[in-house]
């Protein structure tokens, strides 16, 4: 995964509500199961139905951060929205407040999910809507959100926030004790020689 350390980029508004993962990414984009190819499906039909649409003019066509209202996310679980998200090129999205699930399958694909009280996202939102004030930098070390003179602080799990800076998913959290697993199944191995595993190249995981 990689590591969320400080994000520059531009910021689209996208001011609704309840945004769930199926106008996140239409039922129909769910046949695949690779994180790659799914920009396209990323608020699909918000896309074809509204030219206006943020994401579909200049400068928020290459947009990094998406600025939204309450209960982002909410829906069911396919983790295909957070996929499209990063594939589009987001990497952080502030609101808020998350559906929980989403919350966390933003966390394991290394997507920044900020909580702000209504008032800033007032403020961010409206000048995410501006082109002349759009860009923002995100800094993850200290916590912090900028747009011109406009500074906003921002809470995060320190655990959470710690996996990010390392680009730690749960695979990688997992292969950090690589030499213990291996000297497990080595042991399992030698004490019980008639349950054979099957070989499996595990430092090429994740």
């Amino acid at each position: 995964m990689t590591p969320f350390v400080m994000l520059e980029a531009i910021a689209a508004a996208v001011p609704i509500a309840n945004v769930d993962t199926d106008m996140l990414v239409p039922a129909r984009f769910l046949k695949t199961v690779s994180r790659e190819g799914l920009a396209e499906a990323l608020f699909h039909n918000l896309r074809v139905d509204d030219p206006t649409f943020p994401l579909n003019r200049a400068p928020w066509t290459g947009a990094g951060i998406i600025v939204a209202l309450d209960n982002f996310g909410c829906g069911s679980s396919r983790e295909h929205a957070p996929w499209a998200l990063l594939d589009f090129g987001i990497r952080c999205v502030i609101a808020p407040s998350f559906a929980d699930i989403f919350r966390q399958n933003c966390f394991k694909n290394g997507i920044l999910p900020i909580e702000l009280a209504p008032d800033r996202i007032a403020t961010l939102l409206a000048r995410a809507a501006n082109p002349a004030t759009a860009r923002m930098t995100v800094r993850l070390v200290d916590q912090r959100i900028t747009s011109g003179d406009v500074i906003i602080p921002f809470e995060i799990d320190p655990e959470r926030r710690r996996r990010l800076l390392n680009g730690l998913d749960d695979i990688g959290l997992s292969l950090r004790h690589l030499d213990s697993i291996v000297a497990h199944e080595r042991r399992a191995e030698r004490a019980q020689p008639w349950v054979r595993s099957i070989p499996v190249d595990i430092g090429s995981a994740g």
